[in-house]
């Protein structure tokens, strides 16, 4: 059986990033996928895309992806962007939107935050037509299969990990590995079954959590002088979301 680690929501925090790495390896994992948001948020984002394009086979283009490399009227945000590199901003601007793959006989799809875009959030209490929206075929996805849709679809956007079955298909949100809005624990999710194999096998997932030095990660957003710090204290050592970064008036999310 083959197995395959799915993180996403880096968000610049590299204690909480190093401790589920390390839980990887630990478990022999080689294989890895991200599902974006890699910068922004905490204070070490150049550090978080260096290390997830080292470790980290395929990554796609999360919503603080997609807008830390335009211009910006928050001065948070313009921080955040400073802590960049052209070289940097240029990966980040070469992220595909979507991945699929076939794996036991399960046509997988991945994704940040919906098939139509990085900012279509859906959470696993919106109704269900808003949730089985999630397994559409649009023109951002791959579609290697031609018109079928995917069997298993694996997102991130909304930092709350949770897995549901829904007409025979499978929804899978990896949650957060930096920023967790429902337990202050690192997540990510495990997929294990047999990669391309076409044939219909033994398949699971399953959710990790992580426990990490979240006093250090504070401690690193206090040396360098990173915006906004209280409320990322709350969002970190509570779980809980307290509109950090302001982004919803400019791009019509809650800042996830």
């Amino acid at each position: 059986m083959d197995k395959i680690a799915v993180i996403s929501d880096i968000h610049g925090n590299i204690p909480a990033l190093e401790s589920v790495l390390q839980d990887i390896r630990t478990r022999g994992i080689k294989r890895i996928i991200c599902l974006g948001d890699l910068v922004g948020k905490g204070p070490q984002s150049s550090q978080a895309v260096d290390m997830i394009k080292q470790c980290c086979e395929i990554t796609v283009k999360g919503n603080w992806d997609d807008f830390i490399t335009r211009p910006n009227e928050s001065e948070t945000i313009k921080w955040h962007q400073s802590q960049l590199t052209s070289q940097q901003n240029h990966y980040l601007e070469s992220l595909p939107f979507s991945y699929e793959f076939i794996m036991s006989g399960r046509l997988i799809r991945m994704f940040h935050a919906s098939p139509r875009s990085l900012y279509d959030r859906i959470q696993p209490w919106d109704p269900i037509e808003s949730r089985l929206s999630l397994f559409e075929n649009t023109q951002n996805t791959q579609n290697i299969v031609g018109i079928r849709e995917p069997d298993v679809i694996c997102y991130g956007d909304i930092h709350n990990a949770y897995i549901q079955n829904l007409e025979g298909r499978t929804l899978c949100n990896a949650g957060s590995v930096g920023n967790p809005l429902e337990i202050p624990q690192a997540s990510y999710a495990i997929l294990e079954g047999k990669y391309g194999e076409e044939e219909v096998g033994t398949f699971s997932i399953q959710l990790i959590r992580v426990p990490y030095n979240i006093e250090l990660a504070i401690n690193l957003a206090k040396e360098v002088g990173m915006p906004e710090l209280e409320p990322y204290i709350k969002e970190l050592t509570t779980a809980k979301y307290r509109g950090l970064h302001n982004v919803h008036n400019v791009h019509n999310g809650d800042g996830s």
